[in-house]
């Protein structure tokens, strides 16, 4: 692997050595010859029949459960599991033969959830975010120190292909100084008129109003913040946000479970390593998805937006190149079952086999705890600058201490 000074000799950030050094920084391999297999329970039969655990060779999917029977039957389709149990507590009563546990119930019970299974001795992969609360996040904190078992937060940013790429040619000083990061997600939420339909995100299959109803932005920024975490490692230090309602039923008048009225958020923040970083959540826009721009003193990188724009290098020297990234499904992280396309923009593959390699491997995997937290409690103090009219204010830490 070439040093700093040594690969920032190579003329002109060229094209191919560009893509030779993203391709070098992956992730771990898979396990080798292990007959060990993970008893692995899914909970959530929502975006947790979407990832790919029968298909690594060293799981099984020994049970499922869901609140709601459409969702039980969702899972044991997918998973091709019989063991299917009516509620988390109810199957983590009766069953004591599991090693993991896979969380993907709503965001608001996700820590609680969690806790819930690392007490009974089972590592435990989470939708995002990991909790909703700083007194969430150091209880998280405390009981992964007080137990060491293995957490994942199943970020779906820190596996596409232009995060992986930027966090490739961040490790080979490609950026030079990378001093200011645009991280940005967005995810339209119906208009007034198709509120009716009760088949969408927005509710339960019971017609219930779901979680996402009225959830502050800020509240769920891990898939803008692992642009920032998953690329350069850093932690936030400080944040000052705006906030802005739109005239909907989900936010008028607060009306909502949160009682929130903030539709979208933007935030600017600050770094430990004192960079900069503008981070958009927007639940009423005219645009859908993940993208970042990363900014450095050597180069610039412009994530593809589909349908708009390509994966772009800007150098010092030469007109901004379009770039056709590696095929990182050919890498030797995942096992040959799994090298296909998935779900979240080509993550759901590498989140499944990571969890699983880490557990085989007895290592921690990416976007462990501490990550996590750094991608997630920055976005709760953010929110609450929102409500005190964009107050520039501290953002604590939950790292391990050395």
């Amino acid at each position: 692997m070439k040093t700093r000074r040594e690969f920032l000799r190579v003329a002109g950030f060229s094209a191919a050595a560009l893509a030779g050094a993203a391709a070098q920084e992956i992730g771990r391999p898979a396990p080798q010859a292990s007959s060990r297999r993970i008893r692995l329970a899914v909970v959530g039969g929502g975006f947790g029949a979407t990832f790919h655990w029968h298909e690594h060779p060293n799981c099984v999917v020994s049970a499922v459960t869901d609140l709601y029977a459409v969702r039980r039957q969702k899972l044991r389709e997918a998973y091709r599991c019989d063991s299917v149990y009516d509620s988390l507590e109810d199957m983590l009563k009766k069953r004591n033969d599991l090693d993991a546990v896979a969380i993907f119930s709503g965001a608001p019970d996700h820590a609680k959830h969690v806790a819930m299974c690392m007490q009974r001795g089972l590592h435990v992969i989470s939708a995002v975010p990991a909790c909703q609360s700083l007194e969430e996040a150091q209880q998280l904190k405390e009981l992964k120190e007080k137990t060491g078992l293995k957490y994942m937060m199943a970020e779906s940013s820190y596996y596409r292909a232009g995060c992986i790429y930027a966090r490739s040619l961040f490790r080979q000083a490609g950026f030079g100084d990378l001093f200011y990061s645009e991280v940005e997600y967005y995810h339209d939420f119906p208009p007034a008129q198709l509120l009716a339909d009760k088949r969408s995100l927005w509710y339960h299959p019971d017609g219930a109003k779901s979680w996402r109803q009225g959830l502050p932005p800020m509240q769920y920024p891990t898939h803008s913040l692992g642009y920032v975490t998953g690329v350069t490692g850093e932690r936030i230090a400080s944040v000052s946000c705006l906030g802005w309602g739109a005239d909907h039923p989900f936010y008028r008048e607060k009306k909502n479970q949160y009682g929130n009225p903030l539709s979208n958020e933007f935030a600017l923040m600050q770094t430990d390593r004192g960079h900069m970083v503008r981070c958009n959540v927007f639940w009423n826009v005219v645009a859908n998805g993940e993208q970042a721009r990363w900014f450095g003193e050597k180069g610039s990188l412009y994530m593809e937006v589909p349908g708009v724009s390509a994966d772009t290098w800007h150098a010092r020297k030469g007109k901004p190149a379009p770039k056709k990234l590696p095929d990182y499904l050919d890498s030797a992280m995942l096992p040959p079952t799994m090298r296909h396309a998935s779900g979240h923009g080509g993550s759901a593959v590498f989140i499944t086999a990571e969890f699983i390699n880490a557990l085989i491997d007895n290592r921690e995997p990416e976007c462990n705890l501490y990550d996590s937290l750094a991608m997630t409690v920055p976005g709760i103090v953010a929110h609450q600058s929102a409500l005190r009219n964009g107050e520039q204010l501290e953002v604590p830490r939950f790292d391990r201490k050395s």
